[in-house]
């Protein structure tokens, strides 16, 4: 796929080329090899090196204890997972897709999600469930569901939806060190994505903190706010609409929940216009939670015009691609969507 929002290929000093994927593998291994707890499990993640090859040596290195390959039973590995870090260990579970999760969903909200609040905070779950998510490439309706409102709705969960190699590399590396559970939802079309990175975000201490925002693009007339692979299409949609005189600033979630709402009121504030992207379906939507928020604080008071959500069509995902591109946000939706709202 085109790379969304991708680092030209001259690279700063100290600034290096790594794909999402090769980021991602070396949070996990980092984190392995700094502390014993942690192990990952999951469908061909040990000798296969992975179905997307994020744990691509990991297998030779740590052995069956630390990489473990598990049968195709999402709510049996799972829940296996999920009783090891109620026991002390700091498990990282993949699921093939996270569509799959929803064999597990009763292990991930249930029993996850609710222990340490039914405890009185007595019994942690410190493990971080990770796979993609929302829709690839002519894999259809039940391959395709973005599942960030989903789990994004659950107390006792945090949820973070990464965009660039910084994102997964940062956020992975956050995640196994929480001691909350964690469900991190990337997406397969930006495995092979290569994203700009800096010597010191490939540092071993480089974190990105959960439930803080960052804005990949200042701007003064409207506010772009995404996660994932569309915020690649906003920094597109922002470049075209730059051209014509509009500034749009886009705001890189990173974190569903807890969300940096205030990092979203601050730019309202200074655009009066607010336009949100995402993949998943509009009803009780990401997109929707944001709109919500701002109406109901002190932002809503600087907006000059309604804001407007761009999502995905609210139809289960067709497999022909000519439909699949129509039910996906583009870069012209988005385009569309701030002239909208700019009356333009």
């Amino acid at each position: 796929p085109a790379a969304a929002g991708r680092a030209p290929p001259c690279p700063a000093a100290g600034v290096s080329q790594v794909t999402v994927r090769d980021a991602l593998n070396q949070a996990l291994d980092e984190e392995l090899e700094r502390d014993e707890r942690v192990f990952l499990l999951g469908e061909e993640v040990a000798q296969y090196d992975g179905a997307y090859k994020i744990s691509r040596g990991l297998w030779k290195k740590y052995g069956d204890k630390r990489v473990i390959d598990t049968p195709i039973s999402e709510m049996g590995f799972t829940g296996i997972a999920v009783g090891a870090a109620m026991a002390g260990l700091r498990p990282v579970c993949e699921f093939m897709t996270f569509n799959f999760s929803m064999q597990a969903i009763d292990q991930v909200i249930n029993s996850a999600a609710k222990t340490c609040y039914m405890s009185a905070g007595s019994i942690a779950v410190p493990i971080v469930f990770r796979g993609p998510n929302g829709a690839s490439a002519g894999v259809a309706a039940q391959h395709s569901q973005c599942f960030a409102a989903w789990y994004g709705h659950c107390p006792g969960l945090k949820v973070v939806s990464p965009w660039s190699s910084e994102d997964a590399r940062g956020l992975l590396k956050a995640s196994i060190r929480d001691d909350n559970p964690v469900v991190m939802l990337e997406n397969e079309l930006l495995y092979g994505v290569p994203f700009e990175m800096s010597e010191q975000a490939q540092s071993k201490d480089f974190v990105v903190p959960i439930g803080k925002a960052k804005i990949e693009r200042q701007g003064t007339h409207v506010t772009l706010v995404s996660h994932s692979r569309p915020v690649g299409h906003c920094l597109e949609a922002a470049a075209v609409l730059a051209k014509e005189g509009v500034e749009c600033e886009v705001i890189n979630l990173r974190t569903i929940r807890p969300m940096d709402i205030e990092t979203v009121e601050a730019s309202v504030v200074k655009t009066n216009h607010l336009v949100t992207v995402e993949g998943g379906w509009p009803q009780f939507g990401v997109g929707a939670e944001i709109c919500a928020r701002i109406m109901e604080g002190s932002a809503f008071n600087y907006l000059d015009a309604p804001a407007v959500r761009v999502t995905g069509a609210d139809v289960p995902m067709p497999y022909a691609k000519i439909l699949e591109d129509n039910c996906i946000p583009q870069v012209k939706d988005i385009i569309f969507a701030v002239k909208k709202t700019l009356n333009i």
